[in-house]
């Protein structure tokens, strides 16, 4: 047993910030027209990913244990309507967003993972509800680090194991 089995609210703050970390680390690589690009029009830009996960993230995560995770105020279908802003404005939004996650998750305790919330309507323990959306972020990073290699292409400074390049990572992880 892990460390972090025995305490599931450490192990899921720990998820969600490789996931925060990978998406940055993604964005980062790229150049300002690089936010909007999509593959096809019907596509979504990492811009309006961010948008999205901006809003979801204020919407589960505001009052998360007293009211319901989709909150009147949001606005979903303006998360998908493109506009231009600037990178620094798609990076704020991105880091706020994942901090109103981390200040809800941090205020909890593992007593309350059975607790009941609900999300449209559906109940949810605590923990379901952050796995659901461990799920749902996790989906959205990929989509983001996809997007970001394919704008960079042959550029692209890989985030995990450069591909042909295993055995030279196990031989150095097989020295620590």
């Amino acid at each position: 047993m892990s460390k972090t089995d025995s305490k599931p609210l450490a192990s899921a703050i720990g998820i969600f910030k490789q996931y925060k970390e990978l998406g940055t680390k993604a964005m980062q690589q790229l150049p300002s027209e690089g936010f909007h690009w999509k593959p096809e029009p019907e596509s979504n830009s990492i811009y309006l990913i961010v948008k999205h996960l901006h809003g979801n993230m204020k919407s589960r995560w505001t009052d998360f244990l007293t009211s319901d995770g989709e909150k009147p105020w949001r606005q979903r279908d303006e998360e998908f309507e493109d506009e231009l802003v600037s990178d620094e404005d798609i990076l704020n939004i991105w880091d706020e967003g994942w901090q109103v996650l981390f200040d809800t998750l941090e205020s909890l305790n593992d007593a309350q993972l059975s607790e009941i919330v609900y999300i449209r309507s559906e109940a949810h323990s605590v923990l379901e509800a952050i796995n659901r959306q461990i799920a749902h972020y996790s989906y959205h990073v990929g989509q983001i680090v996809f997007l970001a290699k394919a704008v960079k292409s042959s550029s692209w400074q890989s985030l995990s194991i450069p591909k042909k390049k295993s055995a030279e990572f196990n031989r150095n992880m097989n020295h620590l």
